[in-house]
């Protein structure tokens, strides 16, 4: 137990080792990265592009660099996860940025500058609601030939400008949602392996308040009819102090078995347990468990219940009869346990400290398909009745409602 528990709290509660983390963070800055490689590529395009005419001068050139550089680090920008979050008009101001810096320089330009078309398509998709977006990119692209053709370059440079444009809008577009997603990815991982800790931790606090909660208590029990027998019956006070040892050492048992997970258990045998250790409390027991076998994870839920209960019984209430009742039905397995041990006409007891058994209870049962009710019936006794399938439903308990549960249900008075 103590070795599970200081591992978790080692990972500082995110669920990873610090090597795990690094390489997931490694994901989003490589993609990232592939988007800046694909960006200074295509800058390098427009560039070479200019330069292959050979009439360029310094002057044009350096403007060229400029424009191209300034471009292309706004659309960089844009391939941030954060970019989706702006409000609509700082991407709107953006999107008219970019459209002056793609159609204005054409005039100087040329020819050579018609692919820059292509990231500004990409931006549209990046920075418009799809309804628009779509319509905008295919109106781009579609406008991409015409300044070509009435150049008189041909219908093969055209269509070479058509395709240049669509591949460059697509690929940029492409590989920074691809980005968001990867960047996604890699929160959601985060956040499932807080989340991993947090059951975890959930299922510790639970398992150990079942297990113990009983034994602890039966102890106690123990502890206190060996002192008052030593001075007047010693041979009892040995039973019993045998007793107390072997209880303890289930105890000590169960605490192993929380760190591995909980152990099956069962509800006839729970049921003889019980009946044993409310004698020893003078609670007149009645037995009777009527089920035949049943499925493990049940037989481990019910008698869990049954656990609890008496547990509340010796914590909580001054009880002198308690009734004991497991029945079968076609499609279900009831568990009833009812004692005359109400206190303060039916109010919780104060002087003992307040559990979260009933809550964990009614969280386990939930979890198989099943559920629990417990309080005062019209005759003035306290009544607990779990309700459970006889195949029970796939599922997990939901995290946070083991301890959430009202303090009056904590009574078993």
């Amino acid at each position: 137990m103590p070795d599970t528990f200081r591992s978790m709290e080692s990972s500082g509660g995110a669920g990873d080792s610090p090597p795990t983390s690094s390489r997931l963070a490694l994901a989003p800055r490589l993609a990232r990265a592939i988007v800046l490689l694909v960006l200074i590529c295509y800058c390098s395009i427009i560039i070479l592009n200019v330069l292959q005419t050979g009439g360029a001068s310094t002057t044009k050139l350096t403007v060229c660099v400029c424009i191209v550089l300034l471009e292309f680090g706004v659309q960089f920008a844009l391939a941030s996860p954060a970019a989706r979050t702006w409000p609509l008009r700082w991407r709107l101001v953006t999107l008219g940025v970019q459209a002056v810096l793609t159609y204005l320089p054409a005039a100087w330009f040329g020819l050579d500058w018609g692919s820059m078309q292509g990231p500004l398509a990409a931006t549209i998709l990046l920075t418009l609601p799809n309804r628009v977006a779509w319509p905008m990119f295919g109106a781009v692209v579609a406008a991409s030939p015409v300044y070509p053709l009435l150049k008189g370059s041909g219908g093969l440079y055209s269509g070479y400008v058509f395709s240049s444009v669509t591949l460059a809008g697509l690929v940029i577009y492409g590989l920074t949602r691809l980005t968001d997603l990867v960047t996604e990815l890699h929160d959601t991982r985060e956040q499932l392996a807080r989340m991993a800790v947090t059951q975890e931790r959930l299922r510790f606090a639970r398992d150990l308040h079942d297990l113990l909660g009983y034994s602890l208590s039966t102890i106690t029990l123990k502890g206190e009819l060996v002192n008052r027998l030593i001075p007047t019956r010693p041979e009892l006070a040995a039973d019993e102090t045998t007793s107390l040892l072997l209880v303890a050492r289930q105890a000590l048992a169960d605490v192993r078995l929380v760190s591995r997970g909980y152990r099956d258990m069962s509800l006839r045998d729970e049921a003889e347990s019980a009946a044993g250790v409310l004698m020893s409390a003078d609670v007149r027991t009645e037995v009777d468990v009527r089920v035949e076998r049943l499925h493990p994870v049940v037989d481990t839920v019910l008698a869990t219940a049954l656990r609890e209960g008496v547990t509340n019984i010796l914590r909580h209430s001054k009880a002198e009869v308690c009734t004991i009742k497991a029945t079968s039905e076609t499609e279900a397995v009831f568990l009833t346990l009812v004692n005359d041990g109400v206190a303060n006409g039916g109010e919780p007891e104060t002087r003992s400290g307040g559990g979260s058994g009933l809550g964990n209870l009614r969280t386990r049962l939930t979890a198989i398909g099943g559920e629990l009710t417990a309080g005062v019936d019209e005759e003035g006794l306290f009544r607990l009745v779990a309700r459970a399938p006889l195949q029970p439903r796939k599922g997990e308990a939901p995290a946070g409602t083991a301890a959430d549960a009202p303090d009056a249900e904590r009574s078993a008075a």
